[in-house]
């Protein structure tokens, strides 16, 4: 599932390509029909996300709110003008596509010109579609027209954004944490406690804590509780900056396995903990463990985690 930083990114795609244009909206699957009507022909005048939502704000006071899940995904295409200085040319994780076919045609004088775009492929619940480029969204978990006063009670259930990072957020998050008695680990994937973090954020922020997963909430000081919601807002900001998780600082990074041309990890490099169970902790060389909580894989070390 993508993590905030993958929607936080989309807002800005959807910002840089699409902001105070009018949008045709359809939905070629058919699951979207009504919605896409109540948003045909309007102009988007605002893209936002909280944690894993995406919000789309049309100038009728109509929202396009949609949640990614499992197994969501957004593609986008357009012509030479339609490029987004967040996400389109960036390194990208799930969720967020860019796609190079994008339909020309040439003209008597033998210029390349875009035509469009292209048929629909697959189940595409709803299609955006500009002057100059197109977005296509298959098998988000929420997909929905609603008003602006359903966004702010939708908004109202989630708890703070690491990405926002105001100084009451993270009063919020500090006061909440330490008022439950159940495991950090589990209050991290809460999104009513702390919106926009999932299973890679979670391992990787708890290690470079080197907080133990099972310590119940209340089991924290309010200086460490803050100092969780300072490393999870940080790690998150990278992750808008570089389109990946990277939690692991250079002194890590194997020089073989650097991306070619680039300053970023290869897989392997990027994480300290996360998919790394049975490997050698980078920090004390006990193997990182792996067990399930909250359905989840957690990831930690149990020799810097105690």
């Amino acid at each position: 599932m993508p993590e905030g930083h993958s929607v936080r990114r989309l807002a800005q795609q959807f910002g840089d390509v699409f902001t105070g244009e009018p949008l045709s909206v359809s939905s070629p699957q058919g699951r979207f029909v009504a919605g896409a009507a109540l948003l045909d022909g309007q102009i988007l005048t605002d893209s936002c996300a909280h944690g894993k939502h995406l919000f789309l704000h049309f100038d009728h006071a109509v929202v396009l709110h949609v949640h990614l899940g499992l197994y969501g995904a957004w593609d986008f295409g357009g012509d030479a003008t339609f490029r987004g200085a967040s996400s389109i040319g960036a390194p990208r994780k799930i969720g967020e596509r860019e796609v190079f076919e994008d339909p020309e045609i040439t003209d008597d004088a033998g210029m390349v010109e875009y035509a469009g775009p292209p048929e629909p492929r697959g189940a595409v619940r709803v299609r955006l579609v500009s002057k100059h480029g197109w977005a296509d969204l298959r098998g988000a978990t929420t997909c929905a027209a609603i008003t602006e006063a359903e966004a702010r009670a939708v908004l109202a259930r989630l708890g703070p954004d690491p990405l926002h990072n105001h100084p009451a957020d993270r009063t919020r998050f500090v006061t909440g944490l330490l008022s439950r008695k159940t495991s950090i680990a589990a209050l991290l994937m809460d999104q009513k406690v702390i919106a926009g973090v999932g299973n890679v954020y979670r391992a990787e922020v708890l290690f470079r804590q080197r907080l133990d997963p099972w310590l119940p909430g209340t089991g924290l000081s309010s200086g460490a509780a803050g100092l969780l919601w300072d490393d999870t807002a940080a790690v998150m900001a990278d992750g808008v900056r570089d389109g990946r998780i990277i939690t692991t600082p250079p002194v890590y990074w194997e020089p073989d396995n650097r991306e070619p041309g680039a300053l970023l990890p290869a897989g392997g490099d990027a994480h300290f903990v996360y998919k790394r169970e049975g490997q050698p902790c980078r920090v004390c060389a006990v193997p990182v463990a792996i067990t399930e909580m909250v359905g989840r894989k957690l990831y930690w070390c149990p020799g810097c985690q105690q």
